[in-house]
């Protein structure tokens, strides 16, 4: 039961995010359409989340599940794993890391796309390697440049997409 209160809590959570990040991106303090589906991964909310509060208010959003801050990477336990902090959105957007810094496993042949600064003047994803990756993370630690992730069934990143930060 407590499981299932859980999911049921981080659902709402979840919604409530991307109905604030929504409100923050079209700069409209309305929330989303009426019509608006949950993600298949959530269950349905039993009540409608409150309206998000407008941009430049001071407010953060619910934790981010598939967007974690990289600030550093360890090869130790003959894996690489990454030295990340999930984190928030806030307006207009921007990430903010928050909470303890966490481990977590890269596969070496993990989909990449990297922007700027990773590749100068890059606005748009290109990919590049784990080993391109790591080699970036060791001239410039502690960036905390975020990214999108995804864990295959192994608890292990397949897919890591750097979010473009102007």
């Amino acid at each position: 039961m407590r499981a299932v209160r859980g999911q049921a809590a981080m659902a709402v959570l979840a919604v409530c995010g991307m109905l604030a990040l929504s409100a923050c991106q079209n700069g409209d303090d309305q929330a989303a359409a009426p019509d608006a589906k949950p993600s298949a991964a959530a269950p349905a909310a039993p009540t409608a989340p409150p309206s998000a509060p407008a941009c430049g208010a001071d407010h953060r959003m619910p934790v981010s599940p598939d967007t974690i801050a990289v600030h550093r990477y360890t090869p130790e336990g003959g894996m690489t794993s990454l030295i990340v902090q999930h984190g928030t959105y806030g307006c207009p957007g921007r990430f903010e890391p928050s909470g303890a810094w966490t481990y977590i496993p890269i596969s070496e042949k993990a989909k990449i796309t990297a922007t700027a600064p990773i590749l100068p003047s890059e606005a748009t994803g290109k990919p590049i390697s784990t080993s391109e990756l790591t080699s970036w993370l060791d001239t410039h630690p502690d960036k905390g440049l975020p990214f999108r992730y995804h864990l295959n069934a192994e608890g292990v990143i397949d897919t890591l997409d750097e979010i473009y930060v102007k």
